[in-house]
This record gives structure tokens, C-alpha cells and sequence, in this order.
């Protein structure tokens, strides 16, 4: 039955040609002087921001002066990167978090202001993960699966002592996702499916569990009030689309505060609760509302004019607002607000001065109708040097999850490739979130299927485009959307020229065997959904390319990081064995320091100057 996307009314045709333009040619590395700026956490005085960045090639961690914009790097990591967690209060003591190599072991650690580290959580495969300050900033909650690696239970770190106490010993296979702010009520959920949990309150005092997921649907918990009267949750239980929930902690009642004809992605209070913070997921692109809740009125937020504001952190003292900053033709950038005189403050500029933005593409939503008539929302780049007399290649790009989405926003390898003109069409296929709940399990069991022909009607979409080379069109992936590639590849041949599959599984009864124990939580609802690696082992030998792999014709490149511990790095060279053996074109890198996604500034050059080069030589070159 087709879905009826209802929000935004769209006719398929195909765009309106427009007069070519030729931009400025800029290699990888210029794109790659561009700085990338992660958090915006505010000191304890308020004079400067913590931040986690990549301008040393690898991210470390900076502070920002606040008064002139100055950054000073605080960390000096060549390994590993380090992303910034908060200042410890009352102090200029930092949390920081870093695993090694990208295996996805992440540890807490405590940078001092002498500059002396300590890993707080040290043991040797315990994965851990910051869960907020306690009510009087003595210490912090973390979850850790120490105890059992399958487990996350939560403990409370003095910082005086840096001792550490279970608070709650996890043994139902649940999930901590909030603590109430007097340390006596938890938030937990538990998976059922990728599309529905459980959501409860446990009383750490009296043991009392109540279930707050009276339906089947998504749930998640989005905090408690300042005096802990109310807890807020997020869920799509009744209706299309998440809204956020206000339930009463004494009446035990609940109330619709907030909802919209998109989903709620989360919702937060300010310190003292004056600011409530909502984010939306708007048709691919984040949209805020800050409410003042003792006036009730929302907050008038700068003009950002073609830029989005992508997210807030506000400041203890609920004076100050830290805004991030995006657009699709650079990298995020950080300002601060003042609430009270309405100054607009610039902190970064992560656009090397090198590029002209203009030269760049902005993003646009677009929607095409698939195999059934189902529309397919999508994000697409068109270069400027396209025309009718000057017809490009093109790119169908498959998001990772299952289960995730394109979205508008700064991609350097999209605008790399796009200046060396490529047009790039983003597909949201069935499955992906943010389109609603019955989009969302659209493509459940039917991976490699359906989700498959979205992307190939994609390229029809495509190929009406006047200038557009019909007979030059490839798919590129990540993770999910690496599968999604040399499913393409493997099973509709023909579809595509050639394909890029960064680290995407390629034998799914591997992978889903294989998976990190600490996603024991999550294991039976991705087995619910892509199936059971034992029951349903004759259809995910179907849809697994690695046994198909005979049928493969045109060209492939596969990239892999070797610590990667979701798509292991076996799933990579097997496929491209296979490929070699059957004589098809196959390129082939594997990173050493890369965990699933390359982080390392060196090795994003390397990787993605050889994916242009790859697409060049079956996409541009003449045969």
C-alpha cells in the first residue's frame, strides 16, 4: 500500500535546467584543510568553550576564549582522537573520552589543569560512558560493562577520591538512558525491535518498576525536572511521528506537550529549567524551538539567514547560549549568544579560506516515486558545471544503519566529489528514520530488496535529468550503505557502473554473529528485523553478496578500517578474493588505525583522492 508522505506535496519532474557554471577545481587536501569542531561546553566561569577538534589531523581537545575568539589546543594526541565530554565543575579540570584505534573500547579520562591524564575507567576491554554530573557536581554517573561485557551498569565517580560505586547492577539486559537529578529514579529501556522498546522508572530505594510504554512503539527518555516532579520521554506510541511526553511523577499521569508533523529527536531542560530546548527532525534538516518556560513565549533565535542552527548548549548561569552553526557548503561553526543584550558572537571559521563557498553546492530535498509508487524522499547536489551541453556523471549515495538517513549538512567527500562533477543523490530509502513509523519498517526482512529498488529508481531519477550521462551512473555507501552497494552490484548488475563499498557488510550471517557483545541489549531487535542468523539463515544467504558474488560485472572498491568492530575486516577481504577471483576491477584499502569510519585526517585524504580517481577511471574516462 503506498505510504502517504502528506506533509509536503511534491510532483517528480525533473528539474529545471539551469545555466553551468564553472567553479574553482580544489584538490582533497584543500578540502581537508577545513577544520571540523565537535561540543561547545562552557567553563565554569563562562569565559570560554571546550571543544573537540580536528585541526591538529586528528581530534584533540581546544578552549575558546569566549571575549576574542581565540583558540588554544589543550591536548597534543597523534594516535587517538579525544573528544571533549565537560569541564569539571568549580574547576578548569577537564573529562575527555578516546578509545584506540577506533575499536570502540572508549574510556573516561581526567585531564588535569597541570596537564597529568588518568584513564578512570581503565580496564582493559571495559567500554564506558559519561551519564551526567550528580545533583551537587561532587562526582558523575557512568555506564560501564566491566563487570560483564555484555552489560552496561551504572556507577558514580567521586572526583575527590576518583572512587568508583555500582549504583545499579544491570542483569535484565536493559539500557540506562536517564537519572533523576536527586539520584533516586532511573530511566530504563529495553529493545523489542529496531521500531519498539519498553520504557520504565525504576525506584533505586523501593525497587518499584513502572512501565511507562503502555503501546508498542518507539521510546526514549528526554529528563526530569529541576525538583524531579516531572519526567519527559519521547515516543511515537498513537501517532506517525515522535512527540515529547510530560508524565507527572505524583499523579502518575502523562500530558502531550509538544508535538509536530515531524519526529521529536530530543528535548532538554536548562540548568535551572528557564529554557526548554526541543530539536526536530524536518524533512532531513534539524530545526530548534527554545521555549522560556516562565513566560511560556519561545525564544526569537538569530537569523541565520542560509545557515541552520544545528544545535544549543546553554549555560549553567542561563545567560549565554552556545549555537553550532551548518550549512551543506562548510563545516559547522560555533557562536555565542547573550540572552539578555542579544549579541551574536562568531567563534570560528572552519572554512579554509582557500574554497570559495560559492563554489560549493547547497543541498536540496527532492522526492521521486520508486518501483510501487512509494515516494522516496532524497538529498541532491547537483554540480555547477552541469548542463544539456555539458552532461555529468552521477552518484546514487546509501546512507548507513539500517535505519539512518541523509541529511542536509556539510560532507566533504560529497563536495569534493561534486566540485569534480559529480552529481550525488542522497536516497532516504524505505527504512530510513525521520519519514515516520511506517516508512521507518518499511524494509524490514526485505533488505537488499526493496530498500535495493528505491535506490535503483533513484537512478531513473537520475537519468531524466537532462544533464545527466545516462550511461555513467554509480552507487557509494558506508556500513549499511556499503552493503547496499554490493548488493547493487551483485544482485542487479547491470544497474550501476561502478560501486564504492566503504566497510559494508558483505556476509550477513558473519556480522550478525559476530557483533560486539557490549550490543547484547540491542542483538534480538536487530535479529528481529534483519533476521536471525540460525532461524532465518537460508534468507540471509540470499541477500549476503559474499555468496553471490559470481554475478558481479563492473567495477568495485572497497575500503576497510582493520580495528573496525561491527563490519570485521574478513568481510572485506573475502569479497574482494572473490571478486578478484571471477577477474571483475576491484581497488582495495584497508586502514590500520581506522575503526567503522576514518577519522584521521591523513587517512580521509588518502581514501577519498582514491575513490575520485576510482570513479574517474570508470565514470569519466572514454572506453
Amino acid at each position: 500500500m503506498k505510504l502517504l508522505i502528506y506533509l509536503l506535496a511534491f510532483v517528480s519532474l525533473p528539474l529545471l535546467a539551469q545555466e553551468a557554471i564553472q567553479p574553482k577545481d580544489y584538490t582533497i587536501e584543500q578540502f581537508y584543510e577545513n577544520t571540523r569542531i565537535a561540543g561547545g561546553y562552557f567553563s565554569p566561569d563562562e569565559d570560554k568553550l571546550l571543544v573537540s577538534s580536528d585541526k591538529s589531523g586528528i581530534f584533540n581537545l581546544f578552549e575558546i576564549d569566549i571575549s576574542n575568539a581565540e583558540m588554544q589546543q589543550i591536548t597534543n594526541s597523534k594516535e587517538d582522537s579525544y573528544f571533549a565530554i565537560d569541564y569539571v565543575p568549580n574547576s578548569e579540570n577537564m573529562l575527555y573520552s578516546a578509545d584506540k584505534g577506533g575499536n570502540e573500547i572508549n574510556h573516561i579520562y581526567l585531564l588535569e589543569e597541570n596537564g597529568n591524564s588518568t584513564d578512570l575507567t581503565p580496564g582493559e576491554n571495559e567500554k564506558a560512558q559519561f551519564a551526567g554530573w550528580n545533583k551537587d557536581k561532587s562526582g558523575f554517573y557512568y555506564i560501564s560493562n566491566k563487570r560483564n561485557p555484555q552489560f552496561f551498569d551504572l556507577y558514580e565517580m567521586d572526583m575527590q577520591s576518583l572512587e568508583s560505586e555500582m549504583i545499579y547492577k544491570n542483569e535484565e539486559n536493559l539500557t540506562v538512558e536517564d537519572i533523576s537529578h536527586h539520584g533516586q529514579l532511573l530511566a530504563l529501556s529495553k529493545s523489542i525491535t529496531t521500531s519498539e522498546n519498553k520504557l520504565f522508572l525504576y525506584n533505586l530505594q523501593t525497587k518499584e518498576m513502572t512501565e511507562l510504554s503502555a503501546k508498542a512503539a518507539q521510546y526514549s527518555a528526554s529528563g526530569f525536572d529541576k525538583n524531579d516532579e516531572h519526567f519527559y520521554y519521547i515516543t511515537n506510541a498513537g501517532r506517525e511521528f515522535k512527540s515529547l511526553i510530560e508524565y507527572n511523577l505524583k499523579t502518575k499521569k502523562s500530558n502531550n506537550l509538544f508535538e509536530t508533523n515531524w519526529d521529536v529527536m530530543y528535548s532538554y531542560l536548562s540548568e535551572n529549567d528557564k529554557y526548554r530546548v526541543i530539536g526536530i527532525n524536518e524533512d532531513g534538516k534539524n530545526s530548534l524551538i527554545i521555549n522560556n518556560t516562565q513566560t511560556g513565549e519561545e525564544v526569537d533565535l538569530p537569523d541565520m539567514q542560509n545557515e541552520d542552527i544545528v544545535a544549543v548548549n546553554i549555560s549553567d548561569s542561563e545567560e549565554l547560549m552556545r549555537l553550532t552553526i551548518g550549512t551543506a557548503k562548510a563545516p559547522n561553526n560555533l557562536y555565542v549568544y547573550d540572552f539578555s543584550s542579544g549579541d551574536l558572537k562568531k567563534l570560528t571559521n572552519t572554512l579554509n579560506p582557500e574554497i570559495d563557498a560559492e563554489d560549493l553546492v547547497s543541498a536540496e530535498v527532492v522526492r521521486y516515486e520508486s518501483f510501487d509508487g512509494l515516494e522516496i524522499p532524497a538529498i541532491y547536489y547537483k554540480p555547477h558545471q552541469a548542463s544539456e551541453n555539458n552532461k555529468v556523471p552521477a552518484l546514487v549515495w546509501v546512507h548507513g544503519g539500517p535505519g539512518g538517513q541523509s541529511r542536509v549538512g556539510y560532507s566533504a567527500l560529497i563536495q569534493y566529489l561534486v566540485n569534480q562533477g559529480y552529481a550525488i543523490l542522497a536516497v532516504n530509502n524505505r527504512g530510513s528514520s525521520g519519514y515516520g513509523k511506517t516508512f521507518f519498517r518499511m524494509d524490514d526482512k526485505k533488505h537488499g530488496d526493496e530498500d535495493l529498488k528505491d535506490c535503483i529508481w533513484g537512478r531513473k531519477w537520475l537519468q531524466d535529468q537532462e544533464y545527466i550521462d545516462a550511461d555513467k551512473i554509480g552507487i557509494i555507501g558506508g556500513s549499511y550503505g556499503g552493503y547496499m552497494t554490493m548488493a547493487a552490484m551483485t544482485f542487479t548488475p547491470d544497474e550501476f557502473e561502478a560501486g564504492v563499498n566503504i566497510f559494508g557488510v558483505t556476509n550477513w550471517l558473519r556480522t550478525l554473529k559476530s557483533i560486539p557483545p557490549y550490543w547484547e541489549a540491542f542483538r534480538e531487535a536487530l535479529y528481529e528485523e534483519m533476521g536471525d542468523p540460525v532461524k532465518d539463515s537460508i534468507a540471509l544467504y540470499n541477500k549476503s553478496p559474499l555468496f553471490h558474488a559470481d554475478q558481479v560485472k563492473n567495477p568495485v572498491m572497497v575500503l576497510q578500517g582493520a580495528n573496525d568492530p561491527r563490519v570485521l575486516q574478513v568481510e572485506s577481504d573475502e569479497i574482494v578474493a572473490a571478486l578478484k577471483e571471477n577477474d571483475v576491477p576491484v581497488e582495495y584499502i584497508v586502514f590500520e588505525d581506522e575503526g567503522h569510519g576514518f577519522i584521521k585526517k591523513e587517512n580521509e585524504i588518502k581514501a577519498y583522492r582514491q575513490i575520485r580517481e576510482f570513479l574517474d577511471k570508470y565514470l569519466k574516462e572514454e572506453e
